[in-house]
């Protein structure tokens, strides 16, 4: 008898933090998302009307790659990866490329969270993440096969990764993660006693 994995759900994971130049462009990001919370009047706004414990820049910009040189290399780094998880995810892009349309900053304070959802209309989604103090929330991945489980039993706590209903992933400072877009995902209440800080981005098949 022999069993295999079929439909497998990847997670792309890297670290920039061993590329030349990450320590100036790290803390060059770090000090932009510091600034656009301190200056987006708009995005402070959306995010007290919508009680977003924190700051995001989701609502308010869309052009951070141009309007701060330090997105725009981010950006390019995130292309590479990006372009590289499509080729391991065998797209057969018939000729159009992935595109990164939308990329925004996330400051949650101590005990903020966000809650399970997904990404629409996108094709790959990630975040790469700039401040992770001890205690921050790890990146918390659910099972796409539950809304079919019907009475399934739960799986024992010594389950492989691969069949867990739940996978959490604790990322550092400089860590790139990125998945396929319908992956439902959150981050738990941040534990730490400090902000966590983390740019997400969509990449759309154009």
């Amino acid at each position: 008898m022999t069993s295999r994995a079929l439909f497998v759900t990847r997670l792309y994971e890297a670290s920039l933090a061993g590329d030349r130049g990450f320590p100036a462009l790290h803390a060059e990001l770090e000090e932009a998302c510091r600034m656009l919370a301190a200056e987006d009047r708009a995005g402070r706004a959306w995010c007290k009307a919508n009680a977003y414990p924190g700051y995001t820049s989701y609502a308010s910009l869309d052009d951070l790659p141009t309007r701060v040189t330090a997105f725009g290399d981010l950006k390019r780094k995130l292309d590479r990866r990006a372009a590289a998880f499509a080729d391991e995810l065998a797209f057969d892009l018939k000729g159009r490329r992935l595109v990164m349309d939308s990329l925004w900053v996330n400051i949650l304070k101590p005990g903020g969270g966000h809650t399970s959802h997904i990404h629409p209309h996108s094709v790959i989604s990630g975040t790469f993440y700039v401040a992770v103090p001890p205690g921050a929330s790890a990146l918390k991945l659910e099972d796409p096969r539950h809304a079919m489980m019907m009475a399934a039993p739960n799986r024992r706590a010594d389950a492989p990764e691969e069949l867990r209903g739940f996978v959490y992933v604790a990322p550092a400072a400089g860590t790139v993660l990125m998945w396929e877009s319908w992956l439902r995902h959150e981050v738990p209440a941040n534990q730490a006693k400090a902000e966590r800080i983390s740019i997400s981005f969509n990449y759309a098949w154009r």
